[in-house]
This record gives structure tokens, C-alpha cells and sequence, in this order.
């Protein structure tokens, strides 16, 4: 049988992957592999260094954490965070790692549930905001017309610029070379 210290501590790494898991900068990092081909790896990793962070440190402030993820952040997924979460995020954490030192785990198993509720009610958002291919609607028609139009009038479109001349353009490795024009 677990010990209620061994227990505190499994409540607290599932309330730290709740936390990192529902975290928008974390997850747009993760999807757009900013941390290489290994990046839901590293997020995963994430999860046991913070945890670790707070077991190996004593009396940990919310600007600690804030510090650290920034770090992590920055050093595994060339991240700059500015858009405030990291606050949030380490309040949060630091609330769960209070909690479950105090034995309260009931309020950081509903906090978990919370978090798990709002991080799929935000792919079910996303997933409706996400554009239909097949559109037939009028609007979409017209504009397409539009557009069609306005391409297909070279008098109205105005002079054509020529493409520049291609002196040695492609360079070994399949790079192509941008010069600025003279």
C-alpha cells in the first residue's frame, strides 16, 4: 500500500501534467514542433523536471517556477514566453504542490478534472473553427469571381514587374540564394 507521501506525490505529477497539459503556449510549442522531431518528448520530460524541481527544493516561490519554466521553455522549445501565462501556470502549480503537501488531494483532483474539461472544450473549439474545404455558399462564390475577375484583366492589374535574371540562384544543399535588387 502506497504511503499518503508516496500518494501526495503521484497526485501532484498529475496535477503538473494537467497544468502543462492545458497550457497553450506548452501545446502550440509541442504541435508546431518548436522543440525538433522530440518535442511531445520533451513535453512529457517537462512534467518530471518540474516536478523534481519542487521536490528537490524547499519553500519554492511562484517567481522560482516562473523562472524555470521559462528556462525550460527557452531551452528545449526557443520559446520566449510574454503573453503572461507563465504566472498563471506557476501559481497554479504552486497551489497543487500546497495542496498536496497538506493533504488536500480532493481540491487537486477537481482542479484536475477542471483543467482536463477545459482543454478538451478548447480542441472541440478549435476543431469547429477550423474552415470547410467544401463551401458552397454564395459569399465564397462571389469573392472566388471576384478574384477571378481581377487576375484575369491584365489592363487593370498594372505593369507586370519582370523576374529578376537567375545568375547563379541555387546554391549547393538546395538553398536559393536571395540577393537584394540593384
Amino acid at each position: 500500500m502506497a504511503t499518503p507521501r508516496e500518494e501526495a506525490r503521484g497526485l501532484f505529477r498529475k496535477g503538473v501534467e494537467a497544468v502543462l497539459g492545458s497550457w497553450p503556449v506548452l501545446q502550440i510549442a509541442v504541435e508546431n514542433g518548436f522543440g525538433g522531431a522530440y518535442s511531445q518528448e520533451k513535453a512529457e520530460w517537462m512534467v518530471g523536471a518540474v516536478e523534481q524541481y519542487f521536490q528537490s527544493n524547499a519553500d519554492l516561490e511562484p517567481e522560482e517556477i516562473e523562472d524555470f519554466l521559462a528556462e525550460l521553455m527557452n531551452n528545449e522549445f526557443d520559446t520566449m514566453i510574454e503573453d503572461g501565462s507563465l504566472v498563471q501556470v506557476s501559481q497554479q502549480l504552486c497551489l497543487f504542490f500546497s495542496q498536496c503537501q497538506q493533504g488536500d488531494g480532493a481540491a487537486v483532483h477537481e482542479a484536475i478534472v477542471q483543467l482536463a474539461q477545459k482543454k478538451q472544450e478548447a480542441k472541440v473549439a478549435a476543431a469547429k473553427s477550423k474552415p470547410v474545404e467544401e463551401s458552397s455558399s454564395e459569399e465564397d462564390q462571389e469573392t472566388e469571381e471576384e478574384a477571378m475577375d481581377c487576375s484575369a484583366s491584365p489592363s487593370m492589374s498594372g505593369p507586370q514587374p519582370s523576374p529578376p535574371p537567375s545568375s547563379d540562384a541555387d546554391v549547393e544543399d538546395g538553398w536559393t540564394l536571395v540577393r537584394k535588387k540593384k
